[in-house]
């Protein structure tokens, strides 16, 4: 009984120490150079700590950022100070990442905009000796600050994101990346995280479920039926009807859903985000879609010599919307790194599938109707 006793003991005894040593406190880190830190802190997120000196008599900090990672050569890392607010755009952050050329990239950069690439440029306070290494799967910025007089708690921002190429691309916008912010105080070593808005959360939900279902699936379903609800509803008014009803729905719920984008977009919903592609599409779409409704209900009478325009304009923008709305779909997923093998992108990938296989069988029907015409068919264009 004893050896097994003793056997338990040191198993736990064991996964004590492994435990301990996979999360290792920022306390227990040495740097190299004889560098050393009085204060630290473990920030919540990311996988990122913070180490710092604060000398009251200067109004300086040395810092040293440090993010532990074994994918750092494909990797940029930022920490920034905002002295205005606690959202992205004024911040003034520093930058390091691995360069082509086995070289380290170690900048300042003042965060204008939400569409910010991190560009070099110089900050809105003295910044000295900014360095960057990466050693043992770490990766460490090295700087001084001089913050202004009497200033010891700023709001504060961490992040990582892919290289592309020789430049920072775009950080996730969902997980951890929209958490990485708070309050930092350098005298008491106090840190308050920022905890992402719960009704922004919610609102991206929601207007990604509208906007693929309405502008993605639901328009395409329409047209569908106008091109070929005739073979099976007959050559009265129900196929239009079906149709219209499809399309007015369709851009209800893509309306609800674009106005729950723009306010994601100016920051109604919390902290706003980047204008790009995706906002700009959207916005395209729904001017589209309402340009269709308009025209649709001012159409010229089918024996009007004008028709012809009309089927032009209404077709030609009409399945110029549809391919928008489904890249603007795919571009949706992209921008909160859904990746195809993600059960959101994957539901829509199959329906949208499955859409255009029924599409194409509809149009093989079609065609071998129109090269061996019925009698039932032919009845149908003498009452048409």
């Amino acid at each position: 009984m004893a050896p097994l006793k003793s056997l338990f003991f040191s198993f736990l005894l064991l996964s004590f120490l492994f435990a301990s040593a996979a999360s290792e406190p920022c306390g227990n880190h040495w740097f190299d150079e004889g560098k050393t830190f009085a204060s630290c802190n473990d920030l919540p997120s990311l996988n990122c700590s913070l180490h710092w000196n604060y000398h009251s008599s200067s109004q300086t900090i040395e810092i040293a950022f440090r993010r532990s990672s074994a994918d750092q050569k494909s990797k940029w890392i930022s920490w920034a100070i905002n002295p205005d607010s606690k959202g992205m755009v004024g911040s003034q952050a520093l930058v390091a990442f691995p360069r082509d050329d086995g070289t380290m990239a170690a900048y300042t950069s003042s965060i204008t905009s939400y569409a910010t690439q991190l560009e070099q440029g110089n900050l809105s306070f003295p910044v000295d000796g900014v360095s960057s290494i990466v050693k043992d799967n770490e990766m460490i910025i090295f700087a001084t600050l001089t913050l202004p007089a009497n200033t010891t708690t700023v709001n504060h921002l961490w992040q990582e994101g892919p290289l592309v190429g020789n430049v920072p691309g775009m950080h996730r916008l969902s997980g951890p990346n929209v958490g990485s912010m708070g309050t930092l105080d350098f005298l008491s070593g106090k840190i308050l995280v920022n905890k992402p808005s719960s009704s922004r959360n919610h609102g991206k939900i929601v207007h990604g479920v509208l906007c693929a279902f309405g502008w993605g699936f639901l328009i395409p379903v329409g047209a569908l039926i106008a091109r070929h609800g005739r073979q099976f509803l007959g050559p009265g008014p129900a196929w239009f009807h079906a149709h219209r009803f499809c399309q007015c729905t369709a851009y209800l719920m893509g309306l609800a859903g674009g106005i729950i984008g723009v306010s994601l977009w100016v920051g109604i919903l919390g902290v706003g985000i980047g204008a790009g592609s995706h906002q700009y599409i959207g916005i395209t779409v729904l001017c589209l879609g309402a340009i269709q409704g308009i025209v649709g209900y001012y159409r010229p009478h089918k024996e009007d010599k004008k028709r012809v325009y009309f089927n032009i304009f209404h077709y030609s923008v009409g399945y110029g919307t549809i391919g928008l709305s489904i890249a603007n779909v795919f571009l949706g997923f992209h921008m909160v790194h859904f990746g195809i093998k993600t059960w959101p992108q994957l539901t829509y990938i199959v329906a949208i599938s499955f859409l255009g296989t029924i599409a194409l069988v509809l149009e093989g029907v079609a065609y071998w109707k129109s090269i061996n015409p019925s009698k039932t068919s032919l009845q149908h264009q003498i009452v048409a």
